[in-house]
């Protein structure tokens, strides 16, 4: 509300143009700008094997290029943008679709409401992309830190949900004992092993300090004082989008 319609036209050119030249430079294809917001997807209309893989190097492109945004944005007095990114891989519906008066080319099916489910988990995370089960087994050579187990609002499977690391080969020893130390904390989680997760949780925030880490704490704490029930299984339901 701080920006005249002039500088929010600017802002959001300068924003679109720049994300949207990583996602054009990864083979995905512009469904559509959404206000602020970014509809893409990849193998269509021309097939791409690679496609999950594509989408991922997209989404890490983009939030390496969100940092020299946001400096650029602040030398011209204009607020800091973050973003939020989900990506899920799956069969969808894709073709022209809408109306006898107006079709557009787009994509339609469960695998896309999951994407964009998982884009809104994000905030909620504290993290900039979330990526599903599907995606992570596409390109199994990145390292990925679990987030949760998460049944999303109008789904009832559940879903585990991840964030990229980076290419498993080019991450550090100690990057990846972190993760490794993380999944074991989830685990005791899992198990309600409230002690035990909570100790591990700890001694990773005292390395590397992540809102991740912190809102486990708060669930941990939660379930102290009212412990889930003897068959809960872990997984965390959403009651919004």
């Amino acid at each position: 509300e701080g920006l005249s319609a002039t500088e929010l036209a600017a802002l959001m050119n300068a924003y679109l143009t720049a994300m949207t030249a990583l996602i054009h430079k990864h083979r995905g294809t512009i469904d559509k700008y959404m206000g602020d917001a970014i509809m893409a997807f990849w193998g269509a209309p021309v097939d791409d094997p690679q496609h999950a893989r594509n989408a991922l190097l997209s989404a890490m492109d983009m939030a390496a290029a969100l940092e020299q945004l946001q400096r650029d944005f602040t030398a011209r007095g204009w607020p800091a943008v973050k973003i939020g990114i989900g990506l899920n891989t799956g069969n969808m519906n894709v073709g022209n679709m809408g109306s006898s008066f107006r079709m557009a080319y787009t994509v339609m099916g469960d695998a896309v409401n999951l994407g964009s489910r998982l884009e809104g988990l994000s905030k909620q995370y504290g993290v900039t992309i979330v990526v599903s089960e599907s995606t992570r087994a596409a390109v199994p050579d990145f390292a990925y830190r679990c987030l949760d187990c998460v049944r999303v609002k109008g789904k009832l499977e559940p879903v585990r949900i991840y964030e990229p690391v980076g290419p498993e080969a080019e991450l550090d020893a100690a990057t990846l004992a972190r993760l490794a130390r993380w999944t074991e904390a989830l685990g005791h989680y899992c198990h309600q092993q409230w002690d035990a997760a909570e100790s591990e949780i700890r001694a990773l925030i005292n390395e590397d300090d992540r809102p991740l880490y912190r809102l486990y704490l708060e669930r941990i704490a939660h379930f102290r004082q009212e412990p889930p029930p003897a068959d809960w299984d872990g997984v965390y339901t959403f009651t919004t989008k």
